[in-house]
């Protein structure tokens, strides 16, 4: 009996401890207080009551109804990215603030978690300042520290923290998220389409151009090698024609001098015979 009665007594406290552990509302807890209505409105839209809901510790900047008329009226898409930048994934009261060791920290918020953020869209910019009062501002460079800290609303160490900043953060670029993405992919195809045609087309007229070349001195230069034998003739009609000339004499007079020698010794043999006869 005993130890049934100590083994359900440890499950009862395991229970305990592990509901307790998550056992806030950021719902309910900003709904005690009407000065944040819209903000807790904002994130019932943005649905990132269930996100901060499931986690073990947390820190939540909230902005009163006064101050936060600047976000008012944006997309639902861009409501949630900046809203998710409020929300610190640790425990932060005023008291662990303003025992921060530097003078400025970063601190890690819900939208860098969402895989969307650039340029340390996601991170938080703390600093603490001569006059000991807290500022908060993105830690996008070029950001300024705009929001500062007014006062701790609640409080459930070391689970939840909710203050109350002056006015909201907004990170650069945070609105423009997805505006970027889709108008950069078409202005690269086509920028990549005229390139890649007037290059291809010098290379290809090019090419033959210069193949056909060698290949029409190749012969150009074979040409000449059997054109001496055959042009030196040409080249030099006179010569030959002289040569031709004075050769042709020659056999033309060998032949009348024959036939003017057999003619010759038919007429002496004519005149001898008749003499004898």
């Amino acid at each position: 009996m005993n130890s049934k009665a100590l083994a359900s007594l440890f499950f009862a406290v395991f229970i305990l401890s592990s509901s307790a552990a998550s056992a806030f509302n950021i719902t309910r807890l900003l709904g005690q207080y009407p000065q944040f209505s819209t903000f807790n409105e904002f994130l019932n839209q943005a649905k990132l009551y269930e996100q901060i809901n499931h986690r073990r510790t947390i820190t939540v900047l909230a902005v009163d109804n006064s101050a936060i008329g600047s976000i008012s009226g944006k997309p639902l898409d861009v409501l949630k990215r900046i809203l998710s930048s409020h929300v610190v994934l640790d425990y932060y009261d005023v008291d662990k603030l303003q025992d921060l060791s530097k003078k400025s920290t970063l601190l890690t918020t819900l939208y860098q978690t969402s895989g969307t953020a650039v340029n340390q869209q996601g991170f938080l910019n703390v600093t603490k300042l001569n006059g000991g009062d807290i500022v908060f501002g993105s830690a996008v460079k070029g950001a300024g520290l705009d929001a500062k800290l007014v006062k701790a609303v609640a409080a459930q160490p070391y689970n939840i923290s909710v203050l109350q900043v002056s006015s909201p953060i907004i990170a650069p670029g945070i609105d423009m998220a997805n505006a970027t993405t889709p108008s950069a992919s078409p202005a690269a195809t086509p920028k990549k389409a005229p390139t890649s045609s007037p290059a291809k087309a010098p290379v290809v007229a090019e090419t033959p151009e210069s193949s056909e070349a060698p290949a029409a001195e190749e012969p150009a230069a074979d040409a000449p090698a059997d054109a001496p034998e055959s042009d030196t003739p040409a080249s030099s009609p006179p010569a030959p024609a002289s040569d031709a000339d004075a050769d042709a004499p020659a056999p033309a007079k060998s032949s009348s001098s024959r036939v003017a020698s057999h003619v010759g010794v038919g007429i002496v043999m004519g005149l001898l015979s008749a003499v004898v006869a």
